[in-house]
């Protein structure tokens, strides 16, 4: 099945490209700048060798949803979504820092506590938690915002600010966001039927200088989901939760041996499990939007963006 690896086109007004881990943003001349959501995947900062069929188009879509939902209450980068796999939005200036927010004892975090450690982030934590209980509040988790090949790594709020990687002011804006963010996240989860566990959220100033969340939110790349109605009696059991993101990849390449140390070597996807990442994909997306997913046509990924994209600017 077709997938869109990777994208080289030429816009109308283009001035430079940026290719991220899973997304290649176009930057044009008026401020604005076309992201593509390819159909990559990357766990431990590394890319995987194969493409997973619909992934950019879902987290593309999903994120759009998201974006849309919360405009209310935190400003945020996107303009339009022309076609299934892309976003037009306002160029920003990121900060070098991505706000992780938790509300749950998982993933990383887990493993970080599980070693021994009782201080993620600056932040303390208390004895006696089990993987995945819900901490007292959410926390924030910072981490730097490596290039690409290189990891993240976690900082504390104290960190950034005595780096002044992000100043003070800016940095109290970004919590504020994250929290509202997080907590509006929370709602719409819970009302179908599942739980935010973590998320991530990315922020940057426009040409104005106004701080605005950027790049995705709430999509399965960068947010953790359990299944709300078995939550309480997995937790009590201490059995594994049922789950919606894409620890569940990184669990199956722990078991091949791969953690993205040095010295590593990516394994191959199976075919049967590239389906099921796809299918995972399809049913958070449909689980947390309500609605039936529309599978684009992948005939000719590439040339179906690029008319759709000079269509939008031609009707502009």
């Amino acid at each position: 099945m077709s997938t869109l690896a990777e994208s080289n086109f030429n816009f109308p007004n283009q001035k430079s490209v940026y290719k991220g881990k899973v997304r290649e943003v176009y930057f044009l001349e008026n401020h604005q700048m076309i992201m593509v959501a390819t159909d990559r995947l990357s766990a431990f900062d590394v890319i995987l060798p194969q493409g997973i069929p619909y992934k950019g188009q879902i987290l593309n879509q999903l994120s759009c949803y998201m974006l849309e939902a919360t405009q209310e209450i935190v400003p945020n980068w996107l303009i339009a979504h022309p076609d299934p796999n892309v976003s037009i939005g306002l160029a920003c200036k990121p900060f070098k820092v991505e706000m992780v927010i938790r509300g749950y004892l998982a993933g990383h975090a887990y493993r970080e506590y599980a070693a021994g450690k009782r201080e993620i982030c600056g932040v303390s934590l208390p004895d006696g938690l089990k993987e995945n209980d819900r901490l007292p509040k959410p926390i924030i988790t910072p981490t730097t915002k490596a290039a690409v090949g290189d990891h993240d790594e976690d900082i504390s709020r104290e960190a950034i600010l005595a780096k002044n990687i992000v100043s003070k002011e800016d940095y109290e804006i970004l919590e504020k966001y994250t929290h509202e963010l997080f907590e509006i996240g929370s709602q719409m989860a819970n009302e179908r039927g599942l739980i935010l566990v973590d998320t991530k959220y990315e922020f940057g100033k426009t040409a104005e200088g106004k701080i605005v969340i950027i790049d995705e939110i709430h999509t399965p790349d960068s947010s953790r989901y359990f299944y709300g109605d078995t939550y309480e009696e997995l937790q009590a059991k201490g059995e594994k939760q049922r789950q919606l993101s894409k620890e569940f990849v990184r669990e199956w390449l722990i078991e091949q041996g791969f953690q993205g140390k040095e010295g590593q070597e990516i394994p191959i996807l199976p075919e049967q499990f590239i389906n099921e990442i796809t299918q995972r994909y399809i049913e958070l997306y449909e689980k947390i939007t309500g609605k039936s997913f529309i599978k684009a046509d992948l005939t000719n990924i590439n040339q179906r963006i690029e008319k759709n994209v000079l269509n939008y600017f031609d009707t502009i």
